[in-house]
C-alpha cells in the first residue's frame, strides 16, 4: 500500500473491508449478444464505496482452487475440412483470430481426433483399416497417410500462429477388425486385441510426435457408453477400461518413456461410477491423470462430487459447446467446479452445419463458413474469447462471490499476479454491480445478455 494512501474501513454485505481511496483505472472488454459490445475495450475507475444496488461481487486472490491448463475447441476433419476451402490469406487470418493471444481470442489447447469422428465429410476410418475379413495384428499397415490432407497441415498452421498450443487426442472406435462388429460403428473391443489396441494408440503418439506434434494427453475412448451403428462408437465398461489401462495402455506408454498423460472416461456428467471403478484400483489409478467430462446429460456439480472422492484427480472439461451468455454462464459453472479446462465442440461447420455424417444435429458454430466462402464470426467466438484471450495457463482459480443460474462470475490470479474477473449475465436486464479486490473498490453496469471480463491490476 502506498505510504499516502488513505485507509477507509466500511461495511458490504457480511464482511468489513480495507478500501485504498486511490483512484486507478480497471481495463474492461464487454460482448453483448445485440452486436453492440464485441470484445469492446472500456475503462472503469475504483471510486468510494457506495451503498449496492444489485450485486456485490468479492475476489480474494489469497484464497487458490485449481491450476487452469487451457482452453480451446476442436481441430477434427470437419473444421480443418472447411479451413482448408478458404484461400491461404483469408485462412491464415482465421486461424490467427482463434490461437493467437494479442490479435485472436488465444486458443491455447486444442483436441484432436484418433481417426475420423463422426464430423467428417468422407468415409470414417482409422490408422489400421483393414479389407473385410482380414485383421492385421501387427499393424504393419499402421498410417497416418489420409490425415495428410487437410488435418495435419492445418494443425501446424496452428502451431506456427501459436507454439504453446497443447494438443489431446481422442479415439472415437479402435479400428474394425478388432471389435466383435467388424466395423467401427458400435460394438466393443474384443479382449484378445487389448494389447494390440494399446500398441495402436502408441503408434499414433509417435507418428504425430515424429511430425512435430507432441500428444500432451490422450482419452482412451470418446463417449464409452455411446454405442451407435451409424458412426464411429466403442462401447466400455469401467472395468473394461480399468483393466485396458492398467494391464497395457499404462505399462504401453510407460514402456516407452512417453509423457503423454491418459484422461479417462470422457463422457457425461451423469455416471461417475466409470471414473470411481478406476480410481480406486490403485494399480489403474497411478497411470491415469484425471477425469475428462462433456455435458449432455447430468450436472456440472458431478465435477465437484469426484474432486472431493479423489483430490489427486484432475477434471478437465474435454467437448461441449455452449452458447450466448447462458453459455457463458455455464462454462463459468464448468471452472467454479474445479475444471482445469475448456474445450468447445467442433470450431467450423459450413452454412448447412457440413460435414457433418454422423446422426446427432449440430447447431451453428462459433464461426460459419458461409455459402460465399467468407467467414461469419458469430457471438459465440468473441463469448469465447471474454475467457480464453484473458485467462492465461498456469492461472490458478480464486475465490469471487458465487451468483446464479443467470448471473454468475469466475476470478482467476494469472501467472503475472494480476486478476481476471469474468461476469456474465444472462439475464434480461442490465445489472449493476459492486466488486471490491484487495482494497480496489469499484462499479460497472452489465448489459444484459452480455459477458464482461475486467483484468484487475494487484499492487506489487
Amino acid at each position: 500500500m502506498n505510504k499516502n494512501s488513505i485507509v477507509i474501513i466500511f461495511i458490504l454485505p457480511l464482511c468489513v473491508h480495507a478500501y485504498t481511496a486511490e483512484k486507478e483505472m480497471i481495463q474492461v472488454w464487454i460482448s453483448s449478444e445485440d452486436g453492440k459490445y464485441a470484445l469492446t475495450e472500456k475503462v472503469v475507475y475504483t471510486e468510494k464505496p457506495r451503498k449496492v444496488k444489485d450485486f456485490f461481487i468479492e475476489v480474494k486472490p489469497e484464497e487458490k482452487y485449481q491450476s487452469i491448463l487451457g482452453m480451446g475447441g476442436s481441430l477434427e476433419h470437419a473444421t480443418c475440412s472447411n479451413l482448408m476451402k478458404l484461400s491461404e490469406e483469408e485462412r491464415e487470418e482465421v486461424i490467427m483470430k482463434l490461437v493467437d493471444p494479442e490479435k485472436g481470442i488465444g486458443m491455447n489447447l486444442m483436441r484432436l481426433c484418433i481417426g475420423t469422428s463422426d464430423f467428417v465429410g468422407e468415409p470414417y476410418y482409422s490408422y489400421n483399416d483393414c479389407a473385410e475379413g482380414e485383421i492385421d495384428p501387427e499393424l504393419r499397415r499402421f498410417s497416418i497417410e489420409k490425415d495428410r490432407a487437410y488435418v495435419i497441415p492445418i494443425i501446424k498452421m496452428v502451431q506456427k500462429k501459436n507454439p504453446e498450443v497443447l494438443f489431446f487426442a481422442s479415439s472415437w472406435s479402435p479400428p474394425g477388425w478388432m471389435k466383435d462388429t467388424k466395423t467401427m460403428n458400435g460394438g466393443v473391443l474384443l479382449r484378445e486385441y487389448y494389447p494390440v489396441y494399446a500398441e495402436y494408440l502408441k503408434k499414433f503418439v509417435e507418428s504425430y510426435t515424429a511430425e512435430g506434434i507432441p500428444i500432451y494427453a490422450i482419452t482412451v475412448q470418446n463417449e464409452p457408453r455411446m454405442n451407435d451403428k451409424n458412426y464411429p462408437t466403442c462401447v466400455w465398461t469401467a472395468e473394461e477400461q480399468r483393466d485396458f489401462i492398467r494391464d497395457f495402455l499404462g505399462p504401453c506408454f510407460e514402456k516407452a518413456g512417453f509423457r503423454t498423460r491418459i484422461w479417462c472416461w470422457d463422457h457425461n456428467w451423469n455416471y461417475l461410477d466409470f471414473p470411481r471403478a478406476i480410481f480406486t484400483d490403485v494399480n489403474a489409478s497411478k497411470y491415469v491423470e484425471g477425469t475428462a467430462f462433456h455435458l449432455y446429460e447430468g450436472r456440472v456439480e458431478a465435477q465437484s462430487v469426484l474432486h472431493e472422492e479423489f483430490p489427486d484427480k484432475d477434471i478437465y472439461f474435454t467437448e461441449g459447446s455452449t452458447f450466448l451468455s447462458r453459455g457463458a454462464v455455464k462454462i463459468i459453472e464448468i471452472f467454479r467446479n474445479w475444471s482445469r479446462s475448456y474445450n468447445l465442440w467442433v470450431i467450423c461447420l459450413d452454412w448447412q452445419r457440413k460435414p457433418n455424417r454422423g446422426p446427432h444435429h449440430a447447431s451453428p458454430t462459433m464461426i460459419v463458413l458461409k455459402e460465399d466462402n467468407t467467414v461469419e464470426y458469430r457471438f459465440d467466438y468473441y463469448m469465447y474469447g471474454q475467457f480464453m484471450k484473458f485467462v492465461k495457463r498456469g492461472a490458478f482459480r480464486i475465490f469471487s462471490t458465487p451468483g446464479d443460474r443467470y448471473f454468475n462470475n469466475v476470478a482467476f490470479l494469472n501467472p503475472d499476479g494480476n486478476v481476471v474477473l469474468v461476469i456474465a449475465n444472462a439475464e434480461n436486464k442490465e445489472k449493476k454491480v459492486s466488486i471490491f479486490c484487495e482494497g480496489k473498490y469499484f462499479n460497472m453496469e452489465i448489459p444484459s445478455k452480455a459477458v464482461t471480463t475486467c483484468m484487475i491490476k494487484r499492487n506489487k
